[in-house]
């Protein structure tokens, strides 16, 4: 069974984003062991200046990459990465399968996004969208479009 693993800057705490993400998650379960990793979101002033933004993503690259298990084919969420449709999920869940190493792990960043650091050592960067979404809101967007891959690979009408 594939292992798939969520590594997210910063803990869910609005009951709505929670109760979603859960559904997903119990959804899941059928398909895959889902694990998700909170790493604490370092703290910043009102206005952070560029170096105090860049110095508190290293020290959250530190701890994301230390969370990513050994021989994971990584996926780091960000704005400059590649979109693909839901369909190219269900190839990406289909190849992790059949390589033999069946370990699949995304990234998602806080509020500030993640540290080049991490981009370069993922294995995809991938775009959710152009639009802006709240990094909480990703992870269950996230959930949704795995949750969909995985339909869509079994053959399911869950995605028309």
């Amino acid at each position: 069974m594939l292992q798939v693993k969520l590594i997210c800057v910063g803990k869910l705490r609005e009951r709505f984003y929670i109760e979603a993400f859960e559904e997903y998650r119990k959804r899941l379960g059928a398909f895959c062991r889902l694990e998700c990793a909170e790493i604490a979101e370092q703290r910043l002033p009102d206005s952070p200046s560029e170096a105090q933004i860049c110095a508190a993503l290293e020290r959250e690259a530190e701890e994301i990459l230390r969370a990513v298990p050994n021989g994971a084919y990584l996926v780091a969420l960000c704005v400059e990465g590649r979109q693909i449709p839901s369909e190219g999920m269900a190839e990406l869940i289909a190849g992790r399968e059949n390589s033999g190493k069946p370990k699949l792990c995304f990234v998602i960043g806080g509020s500030f996004g993640l540290s080049d650091r991490v981009k370069s050592s993922a294995d995809l960067r991938l775009s959710m969208s152009k639009m802006t979404f709240p990094h909480h809101l990703a992870r269950v967007m996230l959930g949704e479009q795995l949750y969909r891959g995985f339909k869509i690979k079994e053959g399911s009408r869950y995605h028309k």
